[in-house]
């Protein structure tokens, strides 16, 4: 496994719903920020009524806290029906590309099989079209977890953060059977062996076409 260095000055976080890029790539975003004071981070939410807007804004605020800026820009759109919205979800993929042209990009996996997930992976790459991306995966029911080819090393103290900032800031997904502690740790541990991580943990991606270009 090659390892490569990875420095950014802006980056885009896109989530379906309020806990998606927490869950999905919450310690690499830490990690980046801590490398590097001078990022501008815009971090998205597609849909979220006010309760999961609110949730979300608190928790971005949590996550991104470090960054030189940061823009938390919350949709309205309908949790669970982006595929059938028409042109809505479109639009606000625009009206966010509008003024925002990121180093890198961090979004769904265009194989979840969450239709909210799946859209948002679509219209991310129908968007951005030359701009460097990473899918990110999330756990749950459908049980569409893949074999990524790109990881993010997690440390310990990183990893300790992300699941608090996650258990402290989604009241809303509590009640939920798999919205723990042991699924955010176990799935940073199993990606942690992949990719033999020093910690143990890291975060995985899908990285579906890469440019390379040779330099001295």
């Amino acid at each position: 496994m090659h390892s490569l260095p990875l420095s950014i000055d802006t980056l885009l976080v896109i989530g379906a719903h309020s806990d998606d890029g927490e869950i999905g790539c919450g310690g690499t975003v830490l990690q980046l920020i801590a490398a590097n004071p001078d990022i501008d981070v815009t971090w998205v939410v597609v849909t979220g009524t006010t309760t999961r807007q609110t949730e979300a804004r608190e928790s971005a605020g949590a996550f991104l806290a470090g960054a030189k800026s940061q823009r938390v820009i919350c949709g309205t759109l309908r949790d669970g029906f982006l595929p059938y919205l028409g042109a809505a979800p479109k639009e606000f993929f625009e009206s966010v590309a509008a003024d925002c042209n990121p180093d890198l990009i961090l979004t769904h996996s265009r194989d979840d099989l969450h239709q909210d997930h799946r859209i948002c992976a679509e219209l991310t790459r129908n968007t951005w079209r030359s701009h460097f991306i990473l899918e990110y995966e999330i756990p749950k029911w459908d049980g569409d977890l893949g074999r990524p080819n790109t990881y993010v090393p997690i440390d310990q103290k990183t990893a300790d953060r992300k699941v608090s900032h996650l258990m402290d800031h989604f009241a809303s997904q509590r009640s939920k059977t798999w919205f723990t502690e042991d699924t955010f740790r176990g799935l940073m541990r199993i990606r942690g062996i992949e990719c033999a991580s020093p910690s143990g943990l890291a975060e995985a991606y899908f990285a579906p076409k890469v440019s390379l270009t040779p330099t001295r």
